[in-house]
């Protein structure tokens, strides 16, 4: 039985699966990881992009933040792939208890999935600080400079930045769909952004299955880990 096999198997005789992806996941739609800095980068930017996207640098460099923020977070246009679509279904089916996504880019929604939680936020959520009136993601791309509030406050986008907390509520639900699956899928992830990454620990079953185009420190601990792109491999389900 070949590990794609395997994986088919399991998933047809599981009620409960919790599936848990990162910038992988939407890297099929055309969303690059921020990551990972291209030759004009250091011609745009001054600074590396975990500089750019933290607390501090979003208080005292606000203007810039929203121009890197605009051209390297904002893919408002993508759509979602085979992976985000296998996913749907088999939230439909009553297979799929829960999506936790280390992604702001609300493909999985888009999708169709409606137990997504954003460990890291969402671009489409942005609350003036002042206020708290929401606006679209369309409304930070298309302002210029740094976006403000018909009541003069500042938005700011419902991400989570470096040097900024995860939402609690959010850990929480995330903690119990772990430990009450039956299978966990890990997807489009190196489980190297901590706290996201532990959250692995909390899952106790034998069916926990690593999808990554590299090896991750769980591989040693999965049950299965089959490397290559997620939306081809889960597209042959």
């Amino acid at each position: 039985m070949t590990k794609l096999e395997l994986l088919k198997q399991w998933v047809e005789q599981s009620n409960s699966i919790v599936f848990f992806g990162g910038a992988g996941v939407s890297c099929e739609s055309g969303i690059p990881d921020f990551r990972s800095e291209d030759g004009l980068y250091r011609q745009q930017y001054r600074y590396p992009p975990e500089t750019i996207l933290s607390h501090h640098f979003y208080l005292q460099h606000t203007e810039e933040f929203f121009t890197f923020y605009r051209n390297k977070m904002l893919y408002l246009e993508a759509k979602p792939n085979e992976a985000h679509r296998k996913l749907a279904q088999w939230e439909k089916e009553g297979k799929l208890k829960a999506v936790i996504t280390q992604n702001i880019d609300g493909l999985h929604q888009a999708a169709g999935n409606r137990k997504v939680l954003e460990l890291h936020g969402s671009v489409h959520r942005n609350d003036c600080e002042k206020c708290g009136k929401e606006y679209p993601a369309s409304y930070i791309r298309d302002s210029q400079g740094i976006p403000h509030c018909s009541c003069g406050g500042r938005i700011k986008p419902d991400v989570v930045l470096y040097e900024e907390s995860l939402d609690e509520q959010v850990l929480t639900q995330a903690i119990a769909q772990i430990q009450k699956a039956e299978m966990l899928i890990i997807g489009g992830t190196s489980l190297a952004v901590y706290p996201a990454a532990g959250l692995i620990r909390f899952y106790g079953g034998n069916r926990l299955v690593v999808i990554n185009r590299d090896p991750t420190p769980q591989d040693d601990r999965a049950d299965l880990v089959i490397h290559g792109q997620i939306g081809k491999i889960l597209g042959q389900l």
